[in-house]
């Protein structure tokens, strides 16, 4: 038994490795913060695994939840704002 939770412990700090990695390596911006509130979700699991439960559900609520969702509200607003600051075709200078 201590094996199989050792091997899942390694597979989830290779996991969080892997996908912080990815965070920062993300070209586009909704996939980062796609992976940033996955990434925040395994977080909360490797707390549950270290005995702080009370940490992993702060890390999931305000970690992955309230950030992330803050995150795709801005990823919106910038990209209307993006959209309404380009010229349109036609239009006078």
């Amino acid at each position: 038994m201590d094996t199989l939770q050792t091997v899942f412990d390694l597979v989830l700090v290779l996991a969080l490795l892997w996908l912080a990695w990815r965070v920062l390596a993300a070209a586009d911006l909704f996939k980062g913060i796609v992976l940033f509130i996955a990434f925040g979700l395994l977080m909360a699991l490797a707390w549950m695994r270290l005995r702080a439960p009370d940490i992993a559900l702060a890390e999931a609520a305000v970690g992955s939840g309230i950030t992330g969702a803050l995150l795709l509200s801005g990823l919106a607003r910038l990209r209307r704002l993006e959209r309404s600051a380009q010229p349109h075709i036609g239009s006078e200078p």
